[in-house]
């Protein structure tokens, strides 16, 4: 979406009258000739693509800020150790990548030596160049030989192949090796980082978002889902380098067309300005030619890969035929064989400084590199290189001699390869310590903030205490916790409420006229609803983030949230509602990714079990998010009955997350939308029941022990429903057992070093148990080792099934009446 104010502003600073008034003429005699379709071909073709030449040509390039040399012996050091360190560790089978990182060394090396603020800044690193970025900690003093020889054995508290934050909380910040998920975030970080500078919690206007690519990944859908938000949005804090070698795992990216091009056209015509660093200076007095600069454009990727790898012979038949060129064959293939933009530090200077120069805007930079720069002909835009995990002795040396490299004597004549380092007092050294202090400290950090947040008082939980003979759903009755919550006046303002779309299905409406809902442009329309009380009404400081129908979007603005307390030393509370079939089941990379990243929040998954949702059915019924949420070890999952049990949820979460010991874990609270009544919690608050709640079991209803019902979420009204029939009219007397999580009960058995909690809470009680909730079977079934009476499990195992909540029970068998069947039958036996 434009922003006419600034579109607008731009038409009326016209500084040739006269040249915009023949092109108007030519584009209507366009129009009046071949129609209005082909005019807006032609202004979009000029609108979403360029010259396939550099941005910034050689003649503009500013002066570089820093001494050459120097740094191009630091990047000659950090190439070699990087594939020191994955050669040594091929010899233990561990594998690593070589290719990623040494096409992209300078793009790093600039961003360390002269834009990457640690105080500031984020960089999402390209999780295959890890190495490199290894490497450098190892040059600067971060990490030791013996760090480097632990590459991939994390068991023996070594480096993992990754950013991998959890693995690292020191250090890395970003999780981004999920390919797709980098970009994603990295946008949604950019726009968090406005979401706090616009709230008045923190100054971010000088924070940067970097994010490196690789043009291979850029074939995820995550990866260009969320460019026009960026663009909407006017993030001019935001930088993507897409690292172009025209390579991807197997081949090329684009073997028949030109991803550069393509990715040219996608990034204008979402909004972005596009910086192109593409060729080398070697290149300067060819592109002269208009006729060249033509076939460059045309030529496929994978013939321009093949010229990369080729003699100049071949380069000159295929490549210049008909073209007068002063080049011999070997000047011409080493111009095509490697001089690229991304290979030269005054280049990626240049379109890094051009880059900054946009902040109306979010930037992307394409750089041309060769895949395996520097590593030796048999690896250097190879379809094969990604593969190669190491290099032999006698390539070193041909690497070490290309690099310029003091190698001692006989470093080649062992089967390893030696780390190489200046010593800690050499110019090298000094140089880059002065530059990382210059720009604020080491990059990649991660710098976990211990600032705690008060826990609220009673007054917010009690209404949910008491219970409401309405009946309420407890999505609903999670909205109104979180209502007061925010209004607590040390803490209401760090929550952030976030929801893909459908606010007013889970009742939050009500936040809007308060809370107000979050734009940067303010509201500059009026609301057609902006006569009622509960109208829509978005404000530059609004506190509410309604992402549209995108729950990776969603995920990621959460993400962003969740992990503010490391990133910005602002601990932020958010919740993320969301029709729970479409949390777990459709953005569980994301979610696992947050517990990589240490986020903290609570996953709000609201219309959950396989029969709450009357009219959705098949994949649409959730049965089985819990099963999901369970086997990540940083999550935190409850499904529970009622209001009350919400309460001491979110109560405990607030202590956990944010309290004195702060944990690196995150919630997911199940809830539903069956309104059902809202029993008072029992015995009173504090006398005993919250451990049961925290848990996950206690003892709800006793009637008789004959028996023993457990039930989770709504199910637990259908057991109550089988309790009374079953007293009824069988005289048979069974307890109900409200389940808060039976993940967690299974977790704390596995982990438990006398007695499980479960088996105390349940000691001296005979009798079968039957378990029964609105997910399939395995949900229930993780505690059936730790059962040691008869044990039966009903659930919802299939998939789901539009139709009425009690036809569709019956049909699962989970009704009232097939429970207490089911209580007969285990009787009997």
């Amino acid at each position: 979406m434009i922003d006419h104010r600034v579109f607008n502003g731009s038409m009326q600073r016209d500084l040739d009258p006269q040249e915009t008034a023949e092109w108007l003429e030519s584009l209507e005699a366009v129009r009046r000739e071949a129609g209005p379709d082909r005019a807006d071909y032609l202004l979009r073709r000029l609108a979403t693509s360029t010259r396939y030449l550099n941005t910034v040509p050689t003649a503009e390039e500013p002066a570089y800020p820093g001494d050459l040399a120097l740094e191009e012996r630091v990047a000659a050091y950090d190439r070699w150790n990087a594939a020191a360190m994955v050669t040594r560790g091929a010899k233990l089978g561990l594998g690593g990548h070589l290719a990623t990182y040494a096409s992209a060394a300078w793009l790093y090396e600039v961003g360390f030596n002269h834009f990457f603020h640690a105080g500031h800044d984020q960089v999402y690193f390209q999780g295959h160049a890890s190495p490199g970025v290894y490497a450098r900690a190892f040059l600067e003093g971060r990490l030791s030989e013996e760090h480097l020889d632990l590459f991939r054995r994390e068991p023996e508290g070594g480096l993992p192949s990754y950013p991998h934050p959890r693995a690292m909380p020191d250090f890395w910040q970003f999780p981004t090796v999920s390919m797709g998920l980098g970009p994603l975030n990295a946008i949604y970080q950019a726009r968090f980082n406005r979401y706090l500078h616009n709230r008045g919690i923190k100054d971010t206007s000088r924070s940067h978002v970097w994010a490196f690519l690789g043009d291979g990944e850029m074939d995820e859908p995550e990866s260009t889902a969320a460019l026009t938000l960026a663009a909407r949005e006017g993030l001019g804090n935001l930088t993507f380098v897409i690292n172009c070698n025209l390579q991807r795992l197997d081949g090329p990216v684009r073997g028949n067309t030109r991803v550069v091009q393509e990715l040219e056209s996608v990034f204008r015509g979402a909004g972005w300005h596009v910086v192109k660093a593409l060729w080398g200076r070697e290149w300067d007095d060819l592109l002269g030619s208009d006729e060249l600069v033509a076939r460059l454009g045309e030529v496929p990727d994978g013939q321009f890969q093949t010229y990369a790898a080729s003699s100049g012979a071949y380069i000159r038949e295929h490549l210049f035929h008909g073209l007068d060129v002063p080049h011999s064959d070997e000047d011409l293939r080493r111009v095509v064989g490697g001089s690229r933009a991304g290979h030269e530090p005054r280049k990626v200077y240049a379109a890094y400084r051009k880059a900054l120069e946009h902040t109306d805007a979010p930037t992307v930079v394409l750089v041309q590199t060769v895949k395996g720069w520097t590593l030796g002909a048999g690896i250097e835009a190879r379809n094969a290189n990604h593969q190669v995990k190491k290099l032999t002795q006698d390539e070193f040396r041909v690497m070490g001699e290309r690099l310029g490299l003091p190698l001692p004597a006989g470093a080649l004549d062992g089967e390893l390869p030696p780390y190489l380092h200046p010593g800690p007092d050499s110019p090298e050294a000094r140089y880059i310590a002065e530059r990382r202090s210059a720009l604020g400290g080491p990059i990649p950090r991660r710098t976990a903030s211990h600032q705690l947040l008060p826990q609220p008082g009673e007054r917010p939980f009690r209404g949910l205490a008491k219970g409401s003979a309405q009946p309420v759903a407890t999505t609903m009755a999670f909205v109104r916790l979180v209502k007061d919550l925010m209004r607590e006046p040390e803490t209401g303002r760090r929550w952030v409420p976030i929801v893909p779309d459908e606010a007013r299905t889970f009742g939050m409406e009500s936040l809007f006229p308060t809370a107000k809902i979050y734009s940067p442009h303010g509201q500059r329309y009026d609301a057609v609803d902006r006569e009622l009380l509960l109208s829509y009404k978005e404000a530059v400081d609004g506190q509410i983030l309604i992402e549209g129908i995108t729950e990776a979007g969603s995920m990621a603005s959460f993400t962003a949230a969740a992990s503010s307390y490391a990133t910005h030393g602002e601990p932020m509370i958010p919740f993320y509602i969301f029709y729970s079939m479409f949390g777990w089941q459709r953005t569980g990379d994301q979610m696992w990714a947050l517990a990589d990243q240490l986020g903290r929040g609570f996953l709000i998954g609201a219309t959950a079990g396989r029969t709450t949702m009357t009219g959705e059915g098949l994949q649409h019924a959730d049965g089985h998010s819990q099963l999901l949420a369970s086997a990540n070890p940083a999550c935190l999952a409850y499904d529970p009955a009622f209001a009350y049990e919400v309460g001491v949820i979110v109560r405990d979460g607030l202590r956990r997350m944010y309290g004195p010991a702060a944990e690196n874990v995150f919630y997911y609270l199940t809830l539903y939308n069956e309104p059902m009544p809202q029993p008072e919690m029992p015995e009173g608050p504090g006398k005993g029941i919250e451990e049961g709640i925290v848990k996950g079991i206690y003892r709800y209803s006793a009637g008789g022990g004959a028996a023993h019902l457990l039930a989770s979420g709504t199910a637990i009204h259908w057991a109550l429903e089988a309790q009374r029939l079953l007293e009824e009219e069988y005289g048979v007397g069974v307890d109900v057992w409200s389940v808060t999580s039976w993940s967690e009960l299974r977790r704390e058995a596995m982990t438990a070093t006398g007695v499980p909690y479960l088996r105390q809470a349940m000691a001296g009680m005979t009798g079968p148990v039957i378990a029964v909730s609105d997910w399939m079977r395995a949900v229930p079934d993780q505690i059936r080792p730790w059962i040691d009476r008869p044990w039966t499990s009903l659930g919802t195992d299939g998939f789901g099934l539009s139709g009425p909540r009690e036809d569709v029970r019956r049909h699962f068998g989970v009704d009232p009446r097939s429970i207490a069947d089911a209580v007969l039958k285990a009787v009997e036996e």
